[in-house]
């Protein structure tokens, strides 16, 4: 039997915020650079989102077979729909194929699920039902924001009613286990993990292009023969799962990287080892082989695979803490505008811009950073966030003036109507008149006295 490949991209694109000045605080509540939304999205979409786009749907028509997945989270949607409507058309034309699968994520492409349960799982069903108006797909298989997992994570994600969440492969936490198995969620043996191999997917997502590469230039026949050597050593599913946008962004069209993806799928369907499946695909054609217990919180990040791309500093921990800080006043108030930029002041991106790794991953982080440094990022963060807790503070105080008062009146009204009638004493004296006024009056007759 053919062994599988299950081919997964994420895409994303975070709503970056503007230059957010201290004397903006309380004065201008518009936090977004829309400008540089729109310009960035235009650009990623005519260099990958719609020729790519193309690529696949030639494959998926030319050869049944071929399958792969996606993730789009809902910011990402949201600046489809807004400034590149034609780029959520061609996505739901590979979703009329019937060969693509689409995921389910946090919304706001978050750290939810490190913060709040609550939210965490409002994020998920919020994005679960745009996925199902969009493309017409109940998703059945959850990848956490930056393949973020421990046990109580997938814990979480089983009673959501997933069947299966994907993380990353990693090596301090695998050990001599195979990322190329599935494995169950420990104590949940109902929920599949999915592990990314991350050296396959790093050899096209990062190294494709490098021309200091040991390995330049990777051709479709040596790509199979990783692959080969890999599931032969143990396995039955190779999981490449990469950004979207390195097709055409990361590694430019001029690098070959189109005519690779589209040569590679040929000589895979051609050689028969391996068949293209889907994530729902994979766990229902394979068992677990065992559970595995993730006690540490991995992510597919940087050299370390946890999660200090985002919370590893102080800075971030900061600006992270305030913001989930105000959830319990945001829940009181209820406001939709609120919530709106509640959201998109979680996404992940704003807290990865404070990152201050230079050494081994350096380059990537400075890749996707629009500051100039990590210190500048915080402080127009938290500018935006100051002005923020204003709008809620503000809200809040309305809210518990107007509790404190109906709570006064009801206290008041309970007083009055609970309040005993208390009966005078009786005197002495009261009694005595009282005894008068009851003593009957003798009537005088009407006859005259006879005189003896």
């Amino acid at each position: 039997m053919a062994k599988s490949i299950c081919l997964y991209f994420q895409i994303h694109q975070p709503t970056r915020l503007r230059q957010y000045r201290f004397f903006d605080i309380g004065k201008d509540s518009h936090y977004y650079d829309d400008f540089a939304n729109r310009t960035i999205l235009r650009r990623v979409a005519q260099r990958c989102y719609l020729p790519m786009n193309e690529v696949i749907l030639g494959l998926l028509r030319e050869n049944r077979n071929f399958k792969v997945a996606f993730s789009i989270s809902g910011s990402a949607i949201e600046q489809f729909d807004r400034y590149a409507p034609e780029v959520l058309d061609s996505f739901r034309q590979l979703a009329q194929t019937g060969q693509v699968e689409f995921l389910c994520e946090t919304y706001n492409h978050s750290l939810a699920s490190l913060a709040s349960p609550v939210e965490f799982s409002h994020q998920v069903m919020k994005h679960k039902a745009v996925i199902e108006k969009c493309f017409g797909q109940t998703p059945a298989i959850f990848r956490n924001t930056e393949l973020i997992y421990n046990n109580s994570i997938g814990e979480q994600v089983f009673e959501m009613g997933f069947k299966g969440i994907l993380t990353e492969g990693a090596r301090h936490i695998m050990g001599w286990k195979s990322p190329n198995y599935i494995y169950a969620c420990e104590g949940r043996k109902k929920l599949a993990v999915l592990l990314r191999n991350y050296a396959l997917s790093d050899d096209i997502a990062f190294r494709f292009s490098d021309r200091g590469w040991e390995n330049w230039p990777l051709t479709g026949e040596k790509y199979l023969g990783w692959l080969k050597n890999s599931i032969n050593e143990a396995g039955d599913v190779v999981n490449l799962f990469m950004d979207y946008e390195t097709f055409g962004e990361h590694q430019s069209a001029q690098s070959g990287i189109f005519e690779f993806i589209k040569y590679l799928v040929h000589v895979v369907q051609s050689d028969g080892a391996f068949e293209f499946n889907t994530p729902s695909e994979v766990v229902k054609k394979y068992k677990p082989v065992d559970e595995i217990d993730i006690t540490e919180t991995i992510s597919w990040a940087d050299e370390e695979r946890d999660v200090t791309a985002w919370l590893g500093n102080e800075l971030q921990q900061e600006a992270f803490n305030k913001l989930y800080g105000l959830y319990e006043k945001l829940s009181l108030i209820n406001d939709s505008m609120l919530w709106n930029d509640f959201g998109h002041l979680q996404e992940s991106d704003h807290f990865y811009y404070m990152c201050t790794k230079f050494f081994s991953d350096g380059e990537v982080h400075k890749y996707f950073n629009p500051y100039d440094t990590p210190y500048e990022a915080f402080i127009n963060y938290m500018n935006v966030l100051s002005d923020f807790i204003l709008r809620v503070n503000d809200e809040y105080s309305i809210i518990d003036t107007t509790f404190a008062e109906s709570a006064e009146k009801e206290e008041v009204a309970r007083k009055v109507t609970s309040k005993p009638v208390v009966k005078k004493k009786t005197t002495e004296k009261a009694v005595e008149r009282k005894k008068v006024a009851e003593k009957p009056v003798a009537r005088k007759s009407s006859a005259k006295k006879t005189a003896k």
